[in-house]
């Protein structure tokens, strides 16, 4: 009555539970490396418009303009003018006084290219997976005449 014990196989269902993972694990790497790519590029597009905003008398659409420009510069493909808000008319503390300044404020949909679809193969009748809305803001005094 003795057993055959038998580990034929074992390394192949190990690699088949371990190998699925493991990519998880690596695209997960790159994706969440593109997200903050994304976002360091939104971060100095926004820098970039408040910069032309601070101006005085800056010609209307110039801040929206160059904010695309460095977007589409750097890759972001669905930039466009409705993701970009300017107020110049914001204020900013400066040692106790309130001086004006001026506020771009950018709202970019982030899409995951891989992680977004497995998500939504595991859950399927919830909202994951879905696009990420990054915001990115620069305020700065305005300069005066």
């Amino acid at each position: 009555m003795t057993r055959i014990k038998s580990e034929r196989g074992a390394a192949l269902l190990e690699a088949a539970l371990t190998i699925p993972m493991l990519l998880l694990v690596a695209v997960g790497i790159f994706e969440f490396g593109r997200a903050y790519q994304a976002w360091q590029v939104l971060t100095n597009a926004a820098r970039e418009g408040a910069r032309i905003a601070v101006l005085p008398d800056p010609t209307p659409g110039l801040v929206e303009t160059r904010v695309l420009e460095y977007m589409q510069a750097g890759q972001l493909p669905d930039a466009n003018a409705d993701q970009i808000d300017v107020n110049r008319s914001d204020s900013i503390t400066i040692n106790g006084a309130a001086k004006p300044a001026s506020r771009v404020t950018i709202d970019y949909p982030f899409k995951f290219i891989v992680l977004g679809p497995v998500a939504r193969l595991i859950a399927p009748t919830t909202s994951l997976g879905g696009d990420v809305v990054m915001r990115a803001q620069a305020l700065m005094r305005n300069e005066t005449n």
